[in-house]
């Protein structure tokens, strides 16, 4: 099936996603597969949830009311998995992207994938480990929200500029990439265990002559790491992350990308 024909129900946590991260999380559905399915879960009565209203009718999402009955217990959760069940028993979705921080969402999207659909999640970077690994593959909103401060800018040009010098060192355990720039510049440090998973997937996908497909690496990375994301070391894609590490040959054929590990240069 054409990924653009997918169809995905976005299913929002209000308690804990972030408001002015909604519009671009839409964006990047829509990447995958179109939103068939749209639904924001919160007490609407109450008024922490107030600005929510006002991206509700703009992005055709339907709010679903839950009172919290019990202080301390969150009955949005539940109405949320409640209906994300059914939906997937209704048979007329191919994935779904849950919209939250909080881990007790885990056990959903480990259900939902084991039934042959795909599950992509949406949250901050201090998202729990456990709901992120249970995701096909998973987002930090943060990305997405420096991204689109970004463009369209002179510090856009000035953040690749920094992330090249940078990384140019070849002092992999130490590399720092410059994810935004906005009063301050901020970084992120690719670890060890994540570029030897990068050297791992050009290993085990790679012909005999050492070539690997860029699509199948990033598959790979993709299905052990599911929170990977180039923009974490401030590129927008998988090949810009590539060559900027400068530890990889690369060629195109067939309008396909493929890369191998670099020889090292006889003295």
């Amino acid at each position: 099936m054409d990924i653009q024909t997918k169809k995905f129900a976005v299913l929002i946590d209000a308690d804990n996603s972030s408001i002015s991260a909604i519009s671009l999380v839409l964006e990047e559905v829509a990447k995958y597969g179109i939103a068939s399915v749209k639904r924001v879960y919160g007490d609407w009565s109450s008024e922490t949830l107030k600005k929510w209203r006002d991206v509700l009718l703009p992005h055709a999402i339907t709010p679903v009311q839950q009172f919290a009955y019990t202080k301390g217990k969150d009955a949005t959760d539940m109405i949320l998995i409640i209906d994300a069940m059914d939906l997937l028993y209704a048979g007329a979705l191919d994935g779904f992207c849950i919209v939250s921080s909080d881990s007790d969402f885990t056990p959903l999207a480990s259900r939902i994938r084991e039934n042959g659909l795909s599950v992509y999640g949406f949250g901050k970077k201090s998202t729990p480990e456990a709901f992120k690994k249970a995701c096909d593959k998973f987002v930090f909103v943060e990305n997405l929200i420096s991204e689109s401060d970004l463009k369209n800018t002179e510090d856009y040009e000035i953040v690749n500029l920094q992330v090249k010098k940078i990384l140019d060192t070849n002092k992999i355990s130490d590399v720092k990439a410059v994810s935004s720039v906005k009063d301050t510049t901020t970084t992120d440090i690719m670890d060890r265990a994540t570029l030897n998973l990068i050297y791992k997937a050009v290993k085990d996908n790679a012909d005999e002559n050492g070539w690997a497909n860029l699509s199948m690496v990033g598959q790979y990375i993709s299905a052990v790491k599911p929170e990977f994301d180039s923009r974490n070391y401030g590129r927008a894609k998988l090949s810009g992350l590539i060559k900027t590490l400068n530890l990889f040959e690369t060629k195109v054929d067939m309008s396909q990308m493929y890369l191998r590990k670099m020889k090292k240069q006889s003295a």
